[in-house]
């Protein structure tokens, strides 16, 4: 995984994406062996001989896609992505266009086939990443992204690359993916670096980037369009996408193009690798991936959360026990979520605000004790509940002018509501209040 700048354009044909905001993110592929990071090749500067140890003892006999697509229901997720091709340049389908492939190994079968079936069976959207970096291609040429960027020989090697057949050789990947597995609904590419040089101790440029001309691009996305007129395609192919994908950071507010807000897709780990990492231990809480969530919501964007399946196929107990505390909030509050978004008005410190028709959620990091003011509200609430259990949260409008007292708090600037929260903060990781408004029109 890694950024790259570039222009997006607005979604016109997948209003799905910006309804359904939580999707699982699957990294695995034969670095999960190595258990050691997704880059592990490339980290550790192994050449392909030694990395081949991988591909001839991969063999996931756990690997159940149904577990999968059950674990991501269960949390509360509306579409899967997972890793078709990797840096590393191995496919997880029976590619006509290489031996470096599942089915060639102790696995022996396409693992694309069974996934996405699991997912359709399950409801949910499926979705292909798919790197335009191969470390093991021929003809990908040696650069500062490149597992092998520190062989002596490089330049000799490169004189042997050929650009070109490694374009086709990338488009008919995606050719396959994009015709044998019927309906795709999302596509990541990952990904463009056109302005990233590497330079040699003299200064002199050792390795260019690598962009739209490398890839293709503008042929490659017509392709897309032509054989899938639905899917949704992510910025990473250094032309126009359907959204940006701010990764490992939550953006401060709404995305913004050319002077426009865009739909964008925040991707994160539970610990900060991709890949399965064994001895990884740094896992955020349920706690902090839920506020990540709702921060993004609330900006009008939707989270991709990975997780990194084990060499034998299985999600580790500890991302289990992550997706399931998701899961269990998302139970009771997913409607805080889905189809929600950005409100337009600033909330209360250590809160977040989400909008869903005339519903407008308040989601509170932090427990307040007895009242929260919310500016601009007075007179636009009809009704106010806790949504874990429906329980009414009364609430009044302060007079200005009123003086604090022994008894009585101080008045509140005009067009302040306020409402009586009870002591006790609701047992959930984050609660929310459910404010039904007069009309929609009344936030705008």
């Amino acid at each position: 995984m890694s950024t790259a700048p570039a222009t997006q354009v607005a979604i016109p044909h997948a209003p799905w994406f910006t309804e359904d905001r939580l999707g699982m993110f699957v990294h695995w592929g034969l670095y999960s062996l190595a258990a050691r990071h997704e880059w592990v090749m490339y980290r550790e500067n192994m050449d392909a001989a030694e990395y081949s140890k991988y591909f001839e003892h991969f063999d996931p006999d756990l690997y159940d896609p149904s577990e999968w697509a059950a674990a991501a229901k269960n949390a509360g997720m509306k579409y899967v992505v997972l890793t078709t091709k990797h840096h590393d340049g191995f496919a997880l389908w029976d590619s006509a266009f290489t031996d470096y492939k599942a089915t060639n190994t102790p696995c022996g079968q396409d693992l694309l086939t069974p996934y996405v079936a699991a997912l359709r069976e399950a409801g949910l959207k499926v979705g292909f990443y798919h790197s335009v970096i191969d470390w093991h291609h021929p003809d990908f040429t040696i650069d500062g992204n490149h597992a092998a960027r520190n062989n002596p020989d490089w330049e000799e090697v490169n004189k042997t690359r050929d650009g070109a057949r490694y374009r086709e050789y990338l488009h008919g990947q995606v050719r396959e993916l994009l015709t044998n597995y019927g309906q795709i609904d999302y596509l990541f590419f990952d990904f463009s670096y056109p302005d990233e040089a590497t330079a040699n101790p003299d200064g002199e440029p050792k390795f260019r980037g690598k962009g739209a001309e490398d890839w293709g691009s503008v042929a490659l996305m017509e392709m897309i369009r032509e054989l899938q007129p639905g899917i949704i395609v992510n910025d990473r192919l250094n032309v126009p996408g359907d959204f940006v994908t701010p990764e490992q950071y939550q953006p401060a507010g709404a995305m913004i193009s050319g002077d426009k807000e865009v739909p964008w897709e925040a991707c994160q780990t539970l610990n900060g690798s991709w890949g399965y990492d064994r001895d990884n231990l740094d896992y955020k809480s349920p706690e902090q991936l839920i506020h990540m969530l709702i921060d993004g919501v609330s900006k009008g964007g939707n989270l991709l959360l990975n997780v990194g399946p084990t060499g034998r196929g299985e999600i580790d107990p500890r991302a289990r026990e992550s997706l399931a505390g998701m899961g269990e909030w998302m139970r009771l509050h997913s409607r805080s979520i889905y189809g929600a978004g950005a409100a337009g008005m600033a909330a209360p410190q250590d809160a977040r605000y989400t909008l869903r028709g005339n519903r407008l959620y308040l989601h509170l990091f932090a427990w307040p004790f007895q009242f929260v003011h919310l500016p601009g509200l007075a007179g636009k609430v009809r009704y106010a509940q806790l949504l874990n259990d429906a329980s009414e949260i009364p609430f009044l409008v302060l007079d200005p002018g009123q003086a604090a007292g022994h008894m009585t708090p101080a008045g509140q600037a005009p067009g302040t509501l306020t409402l009586k929260l009870p002591v006790q903060r609701p047992r959930v990781a984050v609660p929310v209040i459910e404010l039904f408004l007069h009309t929609e029109s009344d936030l705008s």
